[in-house]
């Protein structure tokens, strides 16, 4: 359904075909169909085996994405998809992941699903996905191990930290595959952000249920709102440290941002006994901060923190594209009653296409500011 929903919203089909058949495997045909599901229309694809396919363990899998031709994002994020999934299936199943047997989500059909959504993400330029909550289903399925309760054991596990629901639809409505690339792709799970949409699309799955049977693909632009909350609340929360391995740090301000902090940072101070140390500073405007919290207790050597609450005044952030000679560059906005305070060129946007063409970064960010200004003409 997911690749399907791509396929409507425009994918070119041949075009992953072709990217398809370079991976070492065969025995496969891809075939689509325009199908009704309740008086929506959408994109109904299926994989059709024309020879036996066997089991396989992870290396199997690994292989046949590594030796085929994909970019680097893709080959990647199918990589990542299919370690969840062996992570889990071992974990269900009380063993190894190296002994793991893929036994449906091996067949070609899931490397197809799989490949096929990161190739979605990546031709589509998705930057970042939001799931509505998922219904799983209700009753029972027939497994390679027999039959299960819905959702299936792997299929609960995957999703742990995604936001689910059942009613009174019987049948397998998320799979093992479908949930490992959800919970891979998604960052929140909840109500549709503001965004000003430009395309919806739907992928269809085989069952005629009393609902429609169809996964909606909706792509659009995030909309940050312009007015800002001048007296927005938070939470500072603090620890010193003077006994923790420096290398630590990055990975603790990565796991914080992650977690939604606001801002994170670090401060030198000098602690007792004249110890060097560094003060750690999260703001956090969750309405529950214990993730923060948890963090730090759990990534640092830390025995305790401080919390106290802020008001915060900001101004609305607002982005914009703008052509270089060498690329779009996205140009940051700092917004007050729709006027403009702040004007900031991406600076990874920058980066990156200073890395591609070899030319100073300081060059390709005053070229994105003076795109935006008119400071060029």
């Amino acid at each position: 359904m997911i690749l399907g929903s791509f396929v409507a919203a425009g994918l070119d089909l041949d075009e992953f075909k072709t990217v398809l058949a370079t991976l070492p495997i065969s025995g496969y045909e891809i075939m689509v169909q325009d199908v009704v599901k309740k008086g929506i229309s959408a994109k109904h694809l299926d994989v059709k085996l024309t020879e036996q396919q066997p089991h396989r363990h992870l290396w199997h899998v690994e292989k046949i994405i590594k030796d085929g031709q994909l970019p680097i994002g893709v080959r990647d994020l199918a990589l990542k998809i299919f370690n969840k999934l062996a992570e889990t299936e071992a974990k269900v199943h009380g063993t190894s992941i190296e002994k793991v047997h893929f036994h449906e989500v091996g067949a070609v059909d899931a490397v197809v699903d799989i490949v096929g959504a990161a190739w979605g993400i990546y031709k589509m330029g998705i930057k970042k996905v939001y799931s509505s909550p998922l219904n799983v289903g209700q009753g029972t399925v027939k497994c390679a191990h027999g039959l299960m309760p819905i959702p299936a054991p792997a299929t609960a596990e995957l999703l742990k930290g995604a936001v689910t629901y059942s009613n009174e639809v019987k049948g397998e409505l998320v799979t093992p595959t479908g949930a490992a690339i959800i919970i891979c792709l998604t960052s929140h799970f909840g109500s549709q952000p503001l965004m000003k949409i430009q395309q919806t699309a739907y992928g269809a799955g085989t069952w005629d249920l009393p609902i429609p049977n169809v996964l909606r693909l909706t792509l659009g632009e995030e909309v940050q709102k312009d007015i800002p909350s001048e007296n927005e609340k938070a939470m500072v929360i603090e620890t010193n440290i003077d006994d923790m391995n420096p290398e630590f740090y990055e990975y603790l301000m990565e796991k914080l941002f992650d977690a939604g902090a606001v801002d994170v940072y670090f401060t030198p101070v000098h602690m007792k006994k004249n110890r060097l140390g560094a003060l750690i500073s999260v703001t956090s405007n969750l309405k529950d901060h214990s993730p923060i919290i948890d963090i730090i207790l759990k990534e640092s050597t830390t025995l305790g923190l401080r919390m106290y609450p802020v008001d915060r005044v900001k101004l609305a952030k607002e982005y914009q594209e703008v052509m270089t000679p060498w690329g779009k560059v996205r140009i940051k906005l700092g917004k007050f009653d729709n006027k403009i305070y702040n004007i900031k060129p991406e600076y990874q946007d920058c980066k990156a296409l200073a890395l591609q063409h070899g030319i100073p970064l300081k060059e390709v960010w005053q070229k994105a500011y003076n795109a935006f200004t008119g400071e060029d003409n």
